[in-house]
């Protein structure tokens, strides 16, 4: 890894849904993925472009950055300077009851429309949360506190449009998510998934990629990324991650890992465990 590429995580140590990365990179790339936290980012200097939402995005020094869970989107420095961004996550399980204790209604269906907004405030207090969770003496109350002053924030700020409806369910592919879902350690076939979609395995590829932003191997293989992630985090080793959830091994997992994280599941582990 270029001495230019650097990614740093860290977790609150009061709240378990909270995690905090550090990046800086000039020559790295991140595949196509998707987080189940939302994700609220600062670029600090250079300028991070990206592809989400069906369009191309570019988030200059001072612009906050913001992905809704499952929004599929790429990444990398789009400058000749370095990139250098803080990005936190926090998941949905934690934000949505001070959503709704904010007045916000159907918390769980809350999104944010605009992945790049030039917003001064929104950047201080993403800016406030992250320096909470690098302060390892930061407490519960004090970080429930800005937590929710950050959600009443966004759950009232004119100009952020909350959209309610990104998309109407279809049972026929949240049905292929759910059959990805309960086959994350297995290999699992397109014709498998045709036949639970009941239609051609092509239409399927090209319908599950406009419903999700991904194809169904991407979003398997990212799904089994996130939960590998999860597993790190609880301790355990990456070997036995990579077991778990049906990589063929250890060598494999890592090259998977890398793309979408910036380091390898050792690393990540490892930079969890100095925090």
């Amino acid at each position: 890894m270029s001495t230019e590429n650097r990614f740093q995580f860290a977790k609150s140590a009061v709240l378990d849904e909270v995690m905090l990365l550090e990046a800086s990179m000039s020559d790295f790339s991140y595949g196509t993925h998707a987080h189940e936290e939302f994700s609220f980012g600062v670029t600090l200097s250079g300028r991070q472009d990206f592809f989400a939402l069906g369009e191309h995005h570019k988030s200059y020094s001072g612009n906050v950055i913001v992905f809704n869970p499952e929004d599929a989107h790429d990444g990398h420095s789009g400058a000749d300077d370095p990139l250098h961004y803080k990005m936190l996550y926090v998941h949905p399980d934690q934000l949505s009851p001070m959503l709704e204790s904010a007045g916000i209604r159907r918390a769980k269906d809350f999104r944010i429309e605009h992945p790049v907004q030039n917003d001064a405030v929104l950047r201080a207090h993403i800016l406030r949360l992250a320096a909470l969770v690098e302060n390892t003496s930061t407490s519960a109350f004090e970080y429930s506190s800005a937590l929710f002053e950050f959600a009443e924030f966004i759950a009232l700020k004119k100009g952020v449009q909350i959209e309610f409806k990104r998309r109407t369910k279809d049972p026929v592919f949240e049905r292929v998510r759910d059959y990805l879902h309960g086959h994350v350690g297995e290999e699992v076939s397109l014709d498998e998934l045709s036949q639970v979609a009941h239609m051609s395995k092509y239409h399927l590829l090209r319908c599950f990629r406009d419903y999700f932003g991904m194809t169904p191997h991407q979003y398997w293989q990212n799904y089994r990324m996130n939960r590998a992630k999860a597993a790190l985090e609880l301790g355990m080793a990456p070997a036995d991650v990579a077991f778990t959830f049906g990589f063929s091994d250890l060598s494999y997992f890592n090259r998977r890992f890398k793309p979408m994280f910036g380091l390898t599941p050792f690393q990540f582990r490892r930079t969890l465990l100095r925090t």
